[in-house]
């Protein structure tokens, strides 16, 4: 045992492609890419995806309040699960936000809004 000799890095054998352990060379997309997505590396001849801005509800129509009554208004920014829908699906700037979520939570309170979904 003790006449063993160790192989250095640059006499070993290369691995074989794909033989499922990690490490070894790995594909490149693109120098400087951070997230591809869960597409993987853009493929020749696609369209890219253009999502327009979100725009804030209460700003373009120059609402300056937003009331707790005004149940319909409301309505539209509560999920079917009672959650308050978050400002990156709904587009709304940050002051509105929580403005919306106060009156929201007012109008559960008297029973305007409900709490919860239905249950299924």
């Amino acid at each position: 045992m003790a006449e063993e000799t160790q192989v250095s890095n640059s006499e070993r054998p290369a691995r074989p492609a794909g033989d499922g352990r990690p490490g070894g060379e790995r594909p490149r997309y693109a120098a400087g890419a951070g997230r591809l997505g869960p597409g993987g590396p853009p493929r020749e001849g696609a369209r890219k995806f253009f999502r327009r801005k979100k725009v804030c509800k209460f700003c373009t129509e120059k609402i300056a309040e937003i009331n707790y009554k005004d149940y319909r208004l409301l309505g539209q920014f509560v999920a079917e699960s009672g959650k308050i829908v978050p400002r990156r699906l709904t587009g709304v700037c940050s002051p509105h936000q929580h403005r919306l979520a106060v009156a929201i939570k007012q109008a559960r309170n008297i029973a305007l809004l409900p709490f919860a979904g239905r249950v299924q």
